[in-house]
């Protein structure tokens, strides 16, 4: 089993969630007491948060990068990246390490294919919607049409985002506004919806939206698992 070295805080309430599919999933390949082979650099979001606020992308990633190179040191063999908008700073992260980041976007990407879609929808933090560095690479890797929401609706996430998913409250009301935002964009000629924020699958469950839903957070677990175990 290779040693994956996670680098979370980005909320940590998702983080939890790595953690736990990480070793659910060992334990469901491999049986008995098998456990993940895991490191983890928890990071205080609220630095975090405050660079992407003012625009310091740089700074970011240069600390993200620095939390990789120490895992890498400390023995990690690949790397998780466990938020997706802070993949917006994986080339800085990568630029640093000689150890493979396995990108979120990949799986889930690979996993849209599979299912014989191409237009989906995108919810995440109003960087990952408006912002190219994700949509950019669906499109050119895997030949998607990524939609956003309009710009209201993208505010209305974002704000569910930091203000109750990262902080653990799962709001009834949020969940509707949620669920009339995939309408519409399903509406619109959408075929599934990405969960481009690894808090939204606490609120959004495959019983909530006649779509596919892509978990970005899940996805990307279980091809960490399959590089892992190969």
């Amino acid at each position: 089993m290779r040693r994956l070295g996670l680098i979370g805080g980005m909320s940590w309430e998702s983080t939890a969630l790595y953690y736990r599919a990480l070793n659910e999933g060992v334990r469901k390949r491999l049986g008995g007491l098998h456990s993940a082979e895991l490191l983890l650099h928890s990071v205080d979001f609220a630095d975090i948060e405050a660079l992407q606020r003012s625009g310091d992308w740089q700074r970011a990633g240069e600390l993200l990068a620095d939390a990789a190179h120490g895992l890498q040191r400390a023995g990690a063999e690949g790397l998780l990246l466990c938020t997706n908008t802070m993949h917006k700073v994986a080339p800085t992260i990568e630029a640093r390490c000689a150890i493979p980041l396995l990108h979120i976007a990949d799986p889930t990407g690979a996993a849209i294919r599979a299912a014989g879609l191409i237009r989906v929808a995108l919810l995440g933090t109003r960087f990952t919607m408006r912002e190219d560095f994700y949509r950019a690479r669906l499109a050119e890797r895997f030949g998607l049409q990524v939609e956003v929401p309009d710009a209201a609706t993208q505010d209305m996430i974002d704000r569910v985002i930091f203000d109750e998913l990262c902080l653990g409250r799962i709001e009834e009301p949020s969940r509707a506004l949620y669920r009339e935002a995939c309408t519409r964009l399903l509406d619109a000629g959408c075929e599934g919806i990405i969960l481009g924020c690894t808090e939204i699958g606490l609120l959004l469950k495959p019983e909530h939206v006649p779509a596919p839903l892509f978990d970005t957070m899940s996805l990307h677990v279980d091809s960490a698992l399959d590089w892992a175990l190969s």
